[in-house]
């Protein structure tokens, strides 16, 4: 598989990245069943035959059991984690944890990052994480704090880089100006429905720009020019342009979805392939992470890695997505 270099690092990692939010099974506290790391391991072991070396993680993902049902791969070899790039996340906090009337929220303090890190360390079954995230931004983060979890993590080696997820171009700046580490990725939702990164580009100056739009503005410029890496969760768009959602009744959709099959078929490819190939052809190097647990389906995905669109291709579905021609 082609690779890429992460922000301005010498990470050198597959071009698709492997998201690991649901190997772990269910999203409870129940405890992991010997089916669910049996199944685990058999999709990553088929991202890695597909050339895959990069595993998203989170510390929320099914409860921290995906970590837990991940950690089970280094029975394979004693030297696998060493050709391993491990991401992990922090920040979001789930409701009725610890406390029964705790709200769903957002903690970026020093005290639940380190605790955080520490945690997916242990379930990781690992001395360090590539790659650590903040996940979603907190309203009430304090950047000195921030700043002081990620001088301590770096600097015991539990994490060599650091990045964030959803964040928009100011909130990352205000972390810059607290942080010595340069923040190397920002991982954002982006397909070929869901494409306001780019619109926001084109609607400069429009009547009517949607609230959606505008607040996705300039995030991917500045993320081009501070050499901070884009990875698109939701790549894959919820399966709705490859067949799993057929029935589907919104006529934005259902055009996208044939000509995402028009192509698939022209190229003698699977439509995964089509629709991650979208997302490969942005020349800002954007990293597709795809999350199915299906072996076929991560086969399907991965075929991406060499198919070339064209311009006038990419635009067609970048069009049919929008729901519009090009203003």
């Amino acid at each position: 598989m082609k690779t890429l270099k992460v922000g301005n690092t010498d990470l050198e990692v597959s071009q698709i990245a492997y998201g690991c939010m649901t190997i772990g099974g269910s999203w409870d506290n129940s405890p992991l069943s010997e089916e669910t790391i049996k199944k685990a391991i058999g999709s990553i072991r088929e991202a890695m035959d597909q050339g895959i070396s990069f595993f998203d993680h989170a510390d929320i993902y099914t409860y921290g059991k995906s970590e837990e049902a991940f950690s089970f791969i280094w029975n394979e070899s004693a030297s696998l984690r060493e050709k391993i790039i491990l991401q992990t996340k922090c920040g979001i906090r789930f409701g009725g944890i610890p406390k029964a009337e705790d709200p769903q929220r957002y903690d970026f303090s020093y005290s639940h990052i380190m605790n955080s890190v520490d945690n997916s360390l242990k379930r990781l079954k690992t001395d360090y994480i590539d790659i650590l995230l903040l996940h979603r931004p907190d309203p009430l983060v304090e950047p000195e704090e921030v700043a002081k979890a990620f001088d301590e993590l770096h600097d015991s080696g539990k994490v060599r880089y650091f990045g964030v997820s959803n964040h928009n171009a100011m909130q990352i700046e205000l972390l810059k100006g607290y942080v010595k580490q340069p923040l190397i990725v920002n991982q954002l939702e982006l397909n070929i429905l869901h494409s306001d990164l780019i619109e926001s580009g084109i609607i400069t100056n429009q009547r009517y720009p949607t609230d959606r739009h505008i607040r996705a503005s300039g995030t991917l410029e500045y993320c081009r020019l501070n050499n901070i890496t884009i990875q698109a969760w939701g790549s894959l768009a919820n399966g709705l342009l490859t067949g799993r959602h057929t029935d589907n009744k919104d006529e934005k959709i259902e055009r996208t979805y044939k000509l995402v099959s028009q192509f698939a078929e022209k190229k003698n490819v699977s439509p995964e392939a089509i629709v991650i190939a979208w997302i490969l052809r942005h020349p800002a190097k954007i990293q597709p992470v795809i999350g199915t647990t299906n072996p076929e389906r991560i086969r399907a995905c991965c075929q991406a890695d060499k198919v070339e669109l064209s311009r006038e291709e990419w635009y067609a579905l970048f069009s049919e997505g929008r729901g519009a021609m090009m203003p």
